[in-house]
């Protein structure tokens, strides 16, 4: 039984969180720090999703993967670092669940979502509400962050579709499936990360490779675009998302593209057989602390489980892998948010409601939780009744902000051109006001200029992040 806050710990009315997913945890955790109660309202188990397997908050239902923790060269490792730095629940709790990955931060997701749990349970000033809020929230709630995420319950998200008067969003997410290692086949698989990489709590061998010669490779490529899918009528002309694209869809895409994508060969030998080199590999990722399960890297699928068993087998080290977790969809919902909601994330048409996570149109783990991060230290301040002044856009934080709210869309006729989600990254920024240089001040050109040019805006983003949280301290203080 969670236990409840108490009226008398804050002299503050509570904020409301809808959904206790990442996006949800950090926004309550950012809200209860600045001094501020919260109520959190999760519905499971009351009401269960579709990809949702417990009644943990934060509970990952894609992979296990926070990406990049490369901070200079990487904009999802310079969030990590920005979330880090802003006290960040998520990123503190998947630093504790850390399992090997490479140069990516991964995570036990078990252990992860039970620490999340435990420390929001445990805060004075958190109330964890078990149940489904069907619908807007009553009218006497007057600073709410609506973070229902991609899985929206169809009761809430046809509220906000009919307030909005926009036609709600969706495009299809799949999820990889996930195999006990102790089924893999090491004769012919082999440990090692591209280019012998080491990352946070890797050794430089932390993913499964599996390869597949020429013949082996057509033979696999023809299975999967054979093999029978699941469909979905009613959601029918739906979008994929082309960061989240289901593996058969890549491969109808063009008889390469596997091969650069989640196949590609680069940057891995095989010690069972060096002189040759493989044409595809299929690479797994250690899922769980244990090191009992890896999952399928980018082979989210929406082939039927019998299909994803006989074609996944086919696999050289994967004849005879068990499946701890088969593949699926979800449907994923998100606002034209450039469009309804203003630069605090407040919906324009009733701006007691403030969204948060991937129903924004932000895309990835980190990039929800950051959002969170940010709409809950709107909200408190909000409540407390300071002003509140947005991270630059010089930031990752930032730069997500201001795509989420059409900074950088053209807007025709109230609206943007276009809007789909957006993993942060680079393109986001806005560009240097000076030129690039070497350290010995030669011309740079290639390769080479754009890890200069990655490096000095990681740089600009962490002195403006430091300017900005100094200025946010001093009006905390008034």
């Amino acid at each position: 039984m969670v236990p409840r806050m108490s009226n008398t710990t804050s002299k503050f009315a509570p904020v409301h969180v809808i959904g206790g997913g990442l996006a949800g945890s950090e926004a309550a955790w950012q809200i209860a720090r600045a001094g501020v109660p919260v109520i959190l309202h999760e519905m499971r188990p009351v009401r269960g999703t579709e990809a949702h397997h417990t009644d943990q908050l934060a509970e990952l239902v894609c992979s296990n993967s926070f990406r990049s923790d490369e901070a200079t060269t990487n904009a999802v490792g310079l969030i990590h670092r920005e979330m880090r730095r802003m006290d960040s629940v998520i990123m503190a709790c998947a630093d504790r669940n850390q399992v090997p990955a490479g140069g990516a931060l991964a995570v036990d997701r078990e252990g992860f979502a039970c620490a999340v749990t435990q420390t929001l349970e445990a805060h004075p000033l958190i109330t964890i509400q078990r149940e489904e809020v069907a619908g807007l929230p009553p009218a006497e709630w007057d600073n709410v962050i609506v973070a229902t995420g991609p899985l929206t319950s169809a009761a809430l998200a046809a509220a906000i579709g009919e307030r909005t008067g926009e036609d709600q969003l969706a495009f299809f997410d799949a999820i990889a499936p996930i195999v006990h290692f102790e089924s893999i086949d090491m004769s012919k698989a082999w440990f090692q990360s591209r280019y012998d990489k080491m990352g946070p709590g890797g050794t430089g061998a932390d993913y499964i490779n599996c390869p597949l010669d020429k013949e082996q490779y057509e033979a696999f490529l023809d299975a999967l675009i054979a093999g029978e899918k699941t469909s979905f009528k009613e959601w029918e002309g739906t979008p994929y998302f082309d960061g989240c694209l289901p593996v058969e869809v890549m491969a109808e895409r063009g008889r390469e593209t596997l091969r650069y994508g989640p196949m590609k060969p680069v940057g891995l030998t095989n010690p069972h057989n060096p002189t040759v080199k493989a044409y595809g590999i299929v690479q797994l990722r250690q899922d769980n602390a244990l090191g009992t399960l890896y999952n399928m890297v980018g082979f989210q699928t929406k082939l039927k489980w019998g299909e994803q068993q006989r074609v996944f087998r086919s696999i050289p080290g994967l004849e005879n892998a068990e499946f701890a977790r088969l593949g699926g969809l979800h449907r994923n919902t998100y606002l034209n948010s450039p469009k309804v909601l203003d630069k605090l994330l407040r919906l324009k048409a009733e701006p007691r409601l403030r969204f948060a996570g991937q129903i924004t149109g932000c895309e990835g783990y980190v990039e929800s939780a950051a959002v969170g991060l940010v709409a809950g230290r709107m909200a408190a301040a909000e409540r407390l009744g300071h002003p509140f002044e947005q991270p630059p856009s010089t930031t990752a934080i930032g730069a997500l902000l201001n795509h989420i709210t059409g900074g950088h869309i053209e807007v025709i006729d109230g609206g943007p051109r276009s809007f789909q989600p957006m993993n942060v990254n680079f393109g986001l920024f806005p560009p240097l006001t000076e030129a690039v240089k070497a350290e010995d001040g030669r011309k740079l050109k290639g390769p080479e200029k754009s890890v200069y040019r990655k490096k000095a805006m990681s740089e600009r983003a962490r002195l403006d992040l430091e300017t900005w949280l100094t200025g946010a301290a001093r009006v905390a203080q008034t």
